[in-house]
Order: structure tokens, then C-alpha cells, then sequence
């Protein structure tokens, strides 16, 4: 399932302020893929002039979530989706914009059969993290959850 969707970078962006906040925009959006940007700013940069492991984080996690929005929206009336751990993973020093590419790891299906059998299924987006000369920089991994509404 790779539908087309790209009204999740508004609904992101509308219903996480810090998005806006950080300036981080978006790319390709499918149920299975995601890409987000964050333009390089002084006001987020660490103490050696690369940008600050907090929004490094930020980029990768929010990559995450809109794969989660866009893969299990229909799912909104029964479940949703909240983060239950992470690990990053710091390679190289940054330098410049970034580029987070975050990759759904499970099946859309697999996880929404989980949810209907009463469980609270988990799944893993992986993300690799990029830096204005195309180097990976940071690698992540971020597991979901579907919690469903009591």
C-alpha cells in the first residue's frame, strides 16, 4: 500500500506546533515512506556549528509520526498512535540543511490485523538522516504504538 499522502504534511504541521516552530517541511509522504527537511539556522545549531542533536532528534521523530499519520488514519476512531521508544544513533557531524528518510518496517496490514484482534500492536520506522552533502549523519529507529481509545 504507497498511496499518495501528502495532505499529511499540513495535518502535521497544523497539529504539532513545534513542525512549524522548527521549520521543518516535507517531501514524498506514502504509508510506507516518508521525507522531511529542516533548513539549516543558527538558532539551532550545538556549540561546533552543526545543528543541535535536540532538533536532529526532532527531524527524525517527526518523519516518523507522519509515516504513523499516514498509514493508520483510518484507524483515528479506534486507536492512536504515540511513541514508545527510540534510538539514535549520531554518525558523523552534520553540517547544513538535513533530510530525514523514515521507512515503515511492518506491514500496514500486519498491524491494523493486530488492532482488530484487541492487541496494541507496535511497529518500528526506520529512519537514516542525511546532511546538505547527501552523508549520512545520524541513523534512528523509532518504535509506535497504537493505543486504543478507552
Amino acid at each position: 500500500m504507497t498511496d499518495d499522502a501528502s495532505w499529511v504534511a499540513g495535518a502535521m504541521t497544523q497539529a504539532v506546533p513545534w513542525v512549524s516552530t522548527a521549520g521543518i517541511t516535507f517531501g514524498e509522504i506514502t504509508t510506507e515512506r516518508a521525507v522531511a527537511h529542516l533548513p539549516d539556522r543558527p538558532d539551532q545549531q550545538n556549540h561546533v556549528g552543526g545543528p543541535h542533536a535536540a532538533v536532529i532528534f526532532g527531524l527524525g521523530e517527526t518523519a516518523s509520526g507522519a509515516i504513523g499519520l499516514a498509514a493508520f488514519a483510518a484507524a483515528g476512531d479506534r486507536a492512536v498512535p504515540l511513541v514508545v521508544r527510540s534510538e539514535i544513533g549520531y554518525l558523523k557531524l552534520a553540517r547544513g540543511d538535513l533530510r530525514a528518510e523514515a521507512i515503515l518496517t511492518r506491514s500496514v496490514g500486519e498491524v491494523l490485523a493486530e488492532l482488530d484482534a484487541g492487541t496494541r500492536p507496535e511497529f518500528t520506522v526506520d529512519v537514516s538522516i542525511t546532511d546538505a552533502d547527501g552523508r549520512e549523519t545520524g541513523r534512528m529507529s523509532v518504535v509506535w504504538t497504537l493505543r486504543p481509545h478507552s
